[in-house]
């Protein structure tokens, strides 16, 4: 799977130094980016209950049961980023990504499949890829601030490649459209992180996606409505 292997080539990347905390500035907590995630994911669903039922591939059926751990991975990350944190970027996102992975999970129950994050615990992932990436990134996040709006955006960053390249092999209608809301979903979600760092004098570099798409994304506005197709 094109996700698996491009997430775990992030550990290496994401494990920069950094020796001391850095603390909270007014410029941290000014951002309440409410905006970010406009996409009404109840009206998505009920758009995509109106298209045909499409027999799934093998590699469709694999990219819903990963995204759908890998949405409460990003969920997870931020939620414990949050509570190191007191700025509401984290937390406004992980909100935004319980919505990414309900799509996902509405999905699933559509095509019956088996949800293996049905009873997910906070952090604990039955794909150990993905677990170690969780214990990667939380170790990478209690660093310092800084460096946890650094995971924040890598967690975008990489998110819109996987996204990207997974449209790019599937054909069902109701996957193409949730899966492109999804990306439209981290496009704002790396602005927002891209935005803070920015206010502290960090530039972010993108690891995964390329410097043009970069900054095409941070330089438009938040995006908002339902992505239909």
């Amino acid at each position: 799977m094109i996700i698996i292997i491009v997430m775990m080539g992030s550990a290496t990347l994401l494990m920069s130094s950094c020796s001391e905390k850095d603390s909270v500035t007014p410029n941290d907590t000014s951002l309440s980016d409410k905006s970010l995630e406009s996409v009404d994911y109840t009206m998505c669903n009920c758009m995509s209950d109106t298209l045909p039922y499409e027999e799934l591939s093998e590699v469709e059926t694999e990219a819903l049961t990963m995204m759908r751990e890998e949405e409460l991975l990003a969920r997870d990350v931020y939620v414990f980023l949050s509570e190191l944190y007191s700025i509401p970027v984290f937390s406004n996102i992980s909100r935004s990504e319980q919505q990414h992975t309900n799509a996902i999970a509405g999905l699933l129950v559509k095509y019956s499949l088996p949800d293996i994050a049905a009873d997910h615990q906070p952090g604990v992932f039955v794909n150990q890829d993905l677990q170690e990436l969780y214990n990667t990134l939380t170790d990478q996040g209690e660093i310092s601030l800084t460096e946890a709006l650094k995971v924040g955006a890598t967690i975008e960053d990489l998110d819109i490649k996987d996204l990207m390249g997974l449209r790019e092999v599937i054909d069902n209608q109701d996957i193409g459209i949730v899966f492109a809301n999804l990306t439209k979903g981290s496009r704002n979600h790396l602005r927002s992180f891209s935005a803070v760092l920015s206010r502290r004098g960090v530039t972010y570099i993108p690891q995964f996606i390329s410097q043009e798409l970069y900054d095409q994304i941070i330089s438009s506005p938040h995006e908002r409505g339902c992505v239909n197709n």
